[in-house]
């Protein structure tokens, strides 16, 4: 007569990502999150995950700064990435991005329809929302009716092309974000987000 084998608990395939700081951190990753306290003064939760993997925190930063270097106003960068986030349903980016747009109390109803998924009221800022959210769902090729109201709002080649890189920087950073769970940290509490539906 056999017996049965004794039940083993599965071994726990879930992947944890360790929260690091500037002194944790591995090596190359260091001077990213030593930057990223002295202006935020803290270590936003998404940077102290992505720093385990050096290549990908140098990759994001090397893009958001040539994403900060586009033709476009600071007003209009914080639009597409306040579209990518919603679309892409990154809590941590939603809120963060929201509480930057809301230091200045006249762009509270531009980030109420972001936050929402609407266009904004200004049309050019619309127009801008819209192409972004065209090229996400085209994956790269916008309806005819995004891209025309792109142009008509006086936009040209080039900044379709940084839409893209802007698509291509926080596609990184929201991935990230949502991958590892990254917690919200509290200065961005009070402007949490839910995606629909969730």
């Amino acid at each position: 007569m056999t017996t049965a084998a004794p039940m083993t608990k599965p071994a726990d395939l879930t992947l944890s990502f360790p929260a690091h700081d500037a002194a944790s951190a591995p090596e190359p990753a260091r001077s990213h999150l030593a930057q990223a306290a002295r202006t935020f003064g803290f270590v936003p939760a998404p940077l102290a995950r992505m720093a385990e993997a050096p290549s990908t925190i140098d990759g994001f930063e090397a893009l958001n700064t040539l994403w900060g270097q586009t033709s476009f106003t600071a007003l209009e960068r914080e639009t597409v990435v306040l579209t990518i986030a919603v679309f892409n349903g990154c809590h941590y980016c939603v809120a963060m991005h929201s509480a930057l747009l809301a230091r200045r109390p006249q762009n509270a109803a531009l980030v109420a329809a972001l936050r929402a998924g609407r266009s904004p009221e200004d049309a050019r800022l619309a127009a801008l929302a819209t192409f972004t959210r065209a090229l996400l769902q085209g994956r790269g090729l916008p309806d005819a009716a995004a891209e025309q109201a792109f142009v008509s709002a006086g936009f040209g080649p080039a900044q379709a092309l940084e839409v893209v890189l802007g698509i291509a920087t926080y596609t990184l950073s929201t991935f990230v974000n949502r991958l590892t769970r990254a917690p919200l940290d509290p200065a961005f509490a009070a402007f949490e987000w839910t995606e629909p539906g969730s």
